[in-house]
């Protein structure tokens, strides 16, 4: 007579399974190894949120911001103010923050002495022509060497590369040779506004910079427009420049201010008195002029820029961070 074993806490009449095992517990009712927490900042969590911890941040952040506020902006403060005072107050020693009293008459004689309408109205001319060049050129030398891939490109790329190691010094003498004698058509550009706009479009930097944004562009999306039936130029001016506004913003911007600061070269192709820029005009002129109308020209010719960063500082950001497209 066969007798069935009955394993304990089974139904009576159920046969053992020799290969049953009991059950492991599951993961869930493991007791979890704490994970270890790891801080990559000068704070951790854990002291800022201390009354202690919270002081000591705020109060160094607010002092090195504070610091660093100041003394960006003293220099734009003391001209501003300077421009109030007299020539008397400027010179006192020790000097006084605040001016005796708010005025603009320095501001409104230095418009009529130097004549900053026309000199301001020039120097817009030659900054706004050669940013429509600087665009119209390296954009499409960038673009060519990107995406179009020419025969010995990378040589080209490397001699545009090459001029940005000779100082501006040594290129001057032979760049006003050739304005004064442009190569093949004989024309002499002194006292015109190509002496400038040629020279700026003529910039390696900037045709870097376009460069490699540009091969950060998918080629998916240019090959999908080929397909399409778009020509290369319409790829450019349809694909390319819409998805490269940042870094044209921050070529564009370069351009426009160190035509507007440019001191040495203009000086030396535009030496008409009516086609003077503002740079020029105020530096013939400071000998004869009391200093704080001086003060008071330069605070006038520095406006445009200001307003220009301000207008586009974020575009700036953008560009300066721009190295790839995001899908």
């Amino acid at each position: 007579m066969t007798g069935l074993t009955t394993a304990p806490g089974r139904p009576p009449g159920t046969p053992a399974d020799p290969g049953h095992r009991p059950r492991k517990q599951g993961r869930a009712s493991r007791p979890r190894r704490p994970i270890p927490t790891e801080f990559r900042t000068a704070v951790s969590p854990h002291q800022l949120n201390s009354r202690r911890g919270r002081t000591v941040y705020w109060t160094v952040l607010v002092t090195v911001v504070t610091g660093f506020t100041a003394i960006f902006v003293f220099p734009l403060y003391w001209m501003v103010t300077g421009a109030m005072k007299s020539t008397e107050d400027l010179l006192r020693i020790p000097p006084s923050l605040l001016p005796p009293r708010f005025t603009l008459e320095a501001y409104l004689e230095a418009w009529e002495l130097l004549d900053l309408g026309l000199l301001l109205g020039n120097t817009a001319l030659y900054a706004g022509g050669a940013w429509l060049f600087t665009l119209a050129i390296d954009v499409t030398a960038a673009y060519a060497l990107s995406k179009l891939r020419p025969v010995l490109g990378r040589l080209v790329l490397g001699l545009m590369l090459a001029t940005l190691m000779i100082p501006p010094m040594v290129i001057m003498l032979p760049a006003y040779l050739t304005v004064k004698d442009l190569p093949i058509l004989g024309w002499d550009l002194l006292n015109t506004p190509w002496a400038i706009w040629l020279p700026a479009a003529a910039n390696g930097f900037n045709i870097f910079l376009l460069k490699r944004f540009f091969d950060s562009i998918p080629g998916e999306l240019l090959e999908a427009a080929e397909i399409d039936g778009a020509s290369p130029g319409r790829i450019l001016w349809s694909i390319v420049m819409p998805v490269s506004r940042p870094i044209l913003g921050v070529v564009s911007i370069l351009t426009v201010v160190n035509v507007w600061r440019d001191f040495v070269w203009p000086l030396l192709v535009l030496p008409d008195n009516e086609k003077m820029s503002v740079s020029i005009g105020i530096a013939s002129l400071s000998a004869q002029m009391p200093q704080n109308v001086l003060i008071a020209s330069l605070v006038i010719a520095s406006i445009p820029t200001i307003v220009v960063f301000f207008v586009f500082q974020r575009q700036i950001m953008a560009g300066l961070t721009a190295g790839g497209l995001k899908g």
